[in-house]
């Protein structure tokens, strides 16, 4: 049961040395680690330089994005996949890590056990703890039936059939949709705790609404259930600034024409999907 992580990284050298020392301590190992630079200013390079000489998995590349900004969506799976054709080895399962995060040490023997357990399982992961007030404790960012990006792991077969990772924002809701579509299961397990050392949208918290906005066009959400999840994401983060930004990001969408990231059939069962959740959660609250 051979897994890859692929960890896209830029000026991290306050974390990256924790994360690779979470992975190095894993009770079931990688068979490869890449970490990918992209275009580091501080000494990210030279701390996972050190790691992969003592540890002839871990490798580090170097990405010729020359952009001058780690963004979200695109710029960050763009780094993913200068990893991905690394990739030296056969695999059954892939990780998408941040740079930012402390897994357990019994992750992974853990994950997969239970993945191989559930064999329609197609991408599985733990939730995330955030320091707050000096303790650890759930960041409550996003639903909990949701695997957030900074942990991602999918099957093999399910990341093939979902087409990979889409390079755009959104792609780490789009894809447990599709995976869904696609009769895989979506599982997060709430015992595996992961500590994310740095809060979520730190790097990019001036465009990551007018970012999310423009996804939900892209992931062919359509007016109503966007702006419902614009609602739900204004009230999460006790913003109202932030509904206004998503609804410009997805109207500047609508008005650039901007492609879809899914098929017309795909987003038809987006639709449908996201609104069954939608009546769901209100037939139980009434």
């Amino acid at each position: 049961m051979n897994y890859i992580i692929i960890i896209p990284a830029r000026n991290e050298e306050k974390f990256i040395g924790k994360t690779l020392e979470s992975l190095v301590a894993q009770t079931l190992l990688a068979g490869e680690v890449i970490v990918v630079n992209d275009n580091s200013t501080d000494k990210t390079a030279e701390i996972v330089t050190g790691f992969s000489q003592k540890h002839s998995f871990i490798k580090l590349i170097h990405s010729e994005n020359k952009s001058v900004q780690h963004e979200p969506g695109s710029k960050i799976i763009e780094a993913f996949y200068k990893g991905f054709d690394k990739i030296s080895t056969d695999w059954d399962f892939i990780c998408k890590l941040d740079a930012d995060v402390i897994l357990p040490e019994n992750y992974f023997e853990t994950l997969f056990d239970r993945m191989h357990q559930s064999p329609k399982t197609g991408i599985a992961g733990g939730i995330v703890y955030v320091l707050k007030n000096d303790i650890w404790a759930y960041e409550n960012y996003t639903s909990k039936k949701h695997i957030r990006g900074a942990i991602k792991t999918y099957s093999k077969q399910c990341f093939e059939k979902i087409g990979g990772l889409k390079k755009s924002m959104g792609w780490d809701t789009v894809d447990e949709l599709l995976a869904s579509y696609y009769g895989f299961d979506v599982m997060v397990y709430q015992d595996l705790i992961v500590r994310l050392l740095k809060p979520t949208g730190k790097d990019y918290k001036d465009i990551r609404y007018r970012q999310i906005g423009k996804s939900y066009n892209l992931m062919d959400y359509g007016l109503f259930i966007s702006f419902v999840a614009a609602l739900k994401l204004s009230w999460k983060s006790r913003n109202p600034k932030c509904f206004f930004d998503i609804g410009n990001g997805y109207l500047k969408s609508i008005l650039n024409s901007d492609s879809k990231i899914v098929t017309k059939d795909e987003g038809k069962f987006i639709r449908r999907y996201r609104l069954s959740g939608i009546l769901k959660r209100f037939l139980n609250r009434a």
